[in-house]
């Protein structure tokens, strides 16, 4: 009686597990918002390959309807260490690399896939077949091959780590006219996900464990609902990492006069597209897109920003600011959220912010 009371309890806590997984895709499924559906070139391509990777927690339905299965038992402890890793460096290079980067890395992705996939197949066959298919060697055989296919995918994540901090070192303020563009506070948090992780992942493999796997389903089943919480605000931790990788060009300015009309120029152009044109009411402007409509470099349109306007996002914050100042004399009506998604800022929160930073400067 005590064995069947045990095993119950190994199949409840896959189930919690595996259901959280179901609820973490069925929410980033069907969950959206208004932004996202007007803005879909705005949007990071990971919340499909979330549906995707989190939907494949239902291969460990063997072993939640019967924990007694030996064939199950190997599918469950092999599952975690094999693919745990691949999605993590799956899901950093998607979201972090949702504009220009993404693509680059989208084959990379697609191969260490194929391997994850190779390699936990014949433990998903060997369960969900009813008698099984593995002998006493091709198991063996499997066990290595899990194992270094594991250690593949933990360099795969460990680059993909290294690739995400250099992203958030080339990150800066002054490239985004609002901040909340780039999730600092969610990039640490997944980038430190494979670390945090993996005490959960091995330990139940190692140790060959039943026991010591029930109890780290309840931690990892947690770690789905709080990821689910952290990602849940879609549109506005839209992580738009910009290519900078360029070097900064040494400007030599040349006699003054043709320093001085140059810098008025690439002014004039700035104050066009920025000011005159509207751009500042694009609550996503970027200091890329401005680059894009000068005639000069980027070394030469930052240092302007920086000498002429006290830099990009104070430049067009301040333009922001006023513009909500005028909006809401005209309209004395409307709501601080309204008046502020009107001016260019993504809530009430982030004008607050902006006009606090101003006053400061």
């Amino acid at each position: 009686m005590i064995h069947t009371d045990i095993y119950y309890w190994y199949g409840l806590s896959a189930m919690v597990y595996v259901i959280t997984c179901w609820i973490f895709s069925a929410v980033r499924g069907f969950h959206n918002c208004g932004t996202p559906k007007e803005r879909r070139d705005y949007i990071w391509p990971d919340r499909k390959m979330q549906v995707t990777i989190y939907l494949c927690a239902t291969i460990l339905l063997p072993y939640v309807l019967n924990p007694h299965s030996e064939a199950a038992w190997l599918l469950m402890k092999s599952y975690f260490p094999c693919t745990y890793y691949f999605y993590c460096g799956s899901m950093m290079f998607c979201f972090f690399g949702s504009v220009k980067q993404w693509k680059m890395w989208k084959t990379a992705n697609l191969i260490a896939a194929l391997i994850t996939a190779i390699a936990i197949m014949p433990f998903v066959i060997h369960a969900w077949w009813p008698s099984g298919v593995l002998s006493a060697e091709s198991i063996k055989v499997c066990n290595i091959v899990v194992i270094v296919v594991s250690i593949i995918m933990i360099v795969y994540s460990g680059v993909a780590m290294w690739q995400v901090w250099q992203w958030m070192k080339i990150a800066r303020d002054v490239n985004y006219s609002n901040p909340e563009d780039f999730p600092t506070e969610y990039a640490h948090r997944v980038w430190s996900a494979p670390i945090v992780l993996t005490p959960l992942l091995w330990p139940a493999y190692i140790f060959d464990s039943p026991k010591i796997m029930a109890v780290l389903c309840i931690p990892l089943a947690a770690f789905n609902i709080i990821l689910l919480l952290t990602v849940m605000p879609v549109w506005r931790r839209t992580a738009i990492l910009s290519d900078v990788g360029e070097a900064e060009a040494v400007i030599d300015d040349g006699p003054d006069e043709l320093a001085e009309e140059r810098t008025n120029r690439i002014a004039a152009e700035i104050e066009l597209f920025v000011d005159t044109e509207a751009a500042y009411l694009d609550p996503h402007l970027k200091l890329e897109q401005v680059i894009e409509r000068c005639s000069f470099s980027r070394s030469y349109v930052s240092r302007v920003f920086q000498e002429r306007f006290g830099g990009f996002s104070d430049y067009v914050n301040g333009l922001r600011v006023a513009y909500y100042e005028r909006y809401i004399a005209q309209h004395p009506n409307s709501s601080a959220e309204t008046a502020a998604e009107a001016s260019g800022f993504t809530s009430a929160k982030a004008y607050l912010k902006a006009k606090e930073r101003l006053s400061q400067s």
